[in-house]
Parts: C-alpha cells; sequence; structure tokens
C-alpha cells in the first residue's frame, strides 16, 4: 500500500504538471505581457529595481531570503529557465510534505514511513525543476557551438564585441538566446561587461559556457584575435559534445542496470501487495520487518551512489 500510495502520488502530480503548462506560444504571450507590465511600471514610476523573484511581497520576500535553501531554490527556478515564484516552490513544498505526511500516517503503521513519505513528496517540485534545468543546459550544450561559430563570423566581418552578442541573442535558438539577450540587455543598461558575462556563466553553469566567458574576458583583458579564439573553443566544444554521446553509449548498459535495480524492488512489493496483502505484511506490521525495510533502502541508497559514480565519467 506504501509503494502504491507513492506511485499514485507521483503519478498524479505528473499528470498534473504535464496538463497544466503552458504551451510555447502561452509562454511567449505570457512574457510579452510581463515585459509590457514591467515596462509601465517604470514608466509610473513605481519601481526601477529588478525584482529577484523570491516573492510578490516584500516582507515575505525578506524572510525567504535570510532562510536556508532560499537561494539555492532561487538559482534552480532561474537555471530552470522558469518564471516561478521561490515562495511558490517552498510552499508548495512544504504543504505537499505536511499533507502527504498526514494522510500518510492513517496508513503506515510507522512515524518513520509516514514522514519519509512527506519528505519524498516535498521534494517533487524540487525534482521537476531539477528535470527542466537538465534539459534546458543539454539544448543550450547543443546550441553553443553554433552561437560561437557565429560569433567568430561576425568578429571577422568587422562588428563590435557588443553587437555581435546582441546578434546572437536575435538569431540563435531558445534558450541559448534568451541568456545572451539578457548579457546584451545587463550591458546596455551599464553593467560591466565581465559582470554581465559572468551573470550568465551562473544561470548556465556548464563547462563549455566557462571556456566562452574565460576567452572573452581574456581578450577584454589582454587583447588578442577573438576569432581564433572562439574557433578553437567551438572545436573544443564540438570535441566533448562527441565523447559525450560516445559516452552515453558505452554506459547505457549501466545505467539500465541501475534503473531495472532500483524499480524492480518496488515493482515486485506492489504486485505482490495487490495480489496478496498477507505476503508482504510482515514487513510493515513486525519490528523486525521494519528493520530490514530500512537496511534494504539504505543498502539501495548505497548501490545507486556507486553506480552513479561508476557510469558518471568526467570529460
Amino acid at each position: 500500500m506504501f509503494v502504491l500510495f507513492l506511485l499514485l502520488l507521483i503519478l498524479t502530480f505528473g499528470i498534473a504538471f504535464f496538463m497544466l503548462r503552458p504551451t510555447k506560444t502561452e509562454a511567449a504571450v505570457q512574457q510579452h505581457l510581463e515585459d509590457i507590465q514591467s515596462a509601465r511600471a517604470e514608466e509610473t514610476g513605481q519601481t526601477i529595481l529588478r525584482q529577484e523573484g523570491y516573492s510578490s511581497s516584500a516582507e515575505l520576500s525578506n524572510l525567504i531570503r535570510e532562510f536556508p535553501g532560499g537561494l539555492y531554490t532561487l538559482d534552480l527556478i532561474r537555471q530552470s529557465g522558469q518564471n516561478w515564484m521561490v515562495s511558490s516552490v517552498m510552499g508548495i513544498s512544504l504543504a505537499a510534505t505536511v499533507l502527504t505526511a498526514w494522510i500518510s500516517s492513517y496508513f503506515l503503521p510507522s512515524a518513520f514511513l509516514a514522514v519519509l513519505a512527506g519528505v519524498l513528496a516535498g521534494a517533487i517540485p524540487y525534482i521537476v525543476l531539477l528535470i527542466l534545468r537538465e534539459q534546458r543546459f543539454r539544448k543550450c550544450d547543443e546550441l553553443l557551438p553554433q552561437a560561437i561559430d557565429l560569433m567568430a563570423r561576425g568578429l571577422r566581418a568587422g562588428h563590435a564585441l557588443t553587437a555581435v552578442l546582441e546578434m546572437v541573442g536575435n538569431e540563435t535558438g531558445e534558450p541559448l538566446s534568451t541568456e545572451f539577450r539578457k548579457l546584451t540587455e545587463e550591458h546596455q543598461l551599464g553593467l560591466p561587461l565581465r559582470d554581465s558575462v559572468m551573470n550568465m556563466v551562473s544561470r548556465l553553469p556548464r563547462d563549455d559556457m566557462r571556456f566562452l566567458a574565460t576567452a572573452i574576458l581574456l581578450q577584454k583583458e589582454t587583447g588578442g584575435n577573438l576569432a581564433v579564439i572562439l574557433d578553437k573553443t567551438a572545436a573544443v566544444a564540438r570535441e566533448r559534445a562527441r565523447l559525450r554521446g560516445q559516452l552515453k553509449i558505452y554506459t547505457a548498459q549501466g545505467r539500465v542496470t541501475g534503473w531495472v535495480l532500483c524499480l524492480m524492488p518496488f515493482i515486485m512489493l506492489g504486485l505482490l501487495s495487490s495480489i496478496n496483502w498477507q505476503f508482504e505484511k510482515l514487513l510493515f506490521t513486525e519490528g523486525f520487518g521494519q528493520h530490514m525495510c530500512y537496511f534494504g533502502l539504505v543498502l539501495m541508497a548505497m548501490g545507486v551512489f556507486v553506480i552513479r559514480k561508476i557510469i558518471d565519467v568526467k570529460i
């Protein structure tokens, strides 16, 4: 029952997130409306400061800023490319934790299992953000070599560096173009180029992006032919992408083995419990069975960690 409840909860959250997420057109329209609203607010003199994204309330924003995990949640939201508020994410996570733990306490024999179920439910918003962030990072990695080639061609054509950065923001695909447009806007508003580039690196903390930022800042401070440096950077980015693809193929067996070893015990537990609950009843009602469950979960977590370390090859 515990496993079936968790699977049903995760499935419900997944279906709700998939059905309620806006389309690309709706997201573009919403972003355009937010830009118009922010521009109107600046015209009326309401605020000239950039909203950090903690909360729409100033008091709550100051409270969340001092709360542990607030800055990490804000960075996670920015890196995933979402417009969510930190207060919303943390509020949903807290509500899911409390509600799930309270409901699970009526079905599970141990308070520890109820708390564990609540923690797992509360982690779902962060897991969704991590998945969205990884998908966004992969898209940016695919588009970055093309963007670097465009920058090199623009510099050879005689354009200035700022014009080339603006060109990349207008002509490359999403989500990389959004990051370059933010870089250009920050620089046009008076922020030094170094700070603008480092802000983009904080939003896209990938090695290829760090290589590009190092090349731009190094040429800005010491001089040199930036077009040649960008050609080398694009070649390195493409070679790293090729190696990542090969490693993904070589480690496919290990990743599939890890998924099977992680999911098979829970699937078999759910199937046996649905056939006859008496088969698995002792694991949850007897003290020795509960200790076996805890010990098994710890060993499974250790196995996942070891398999993850084996297949996670740094390039």
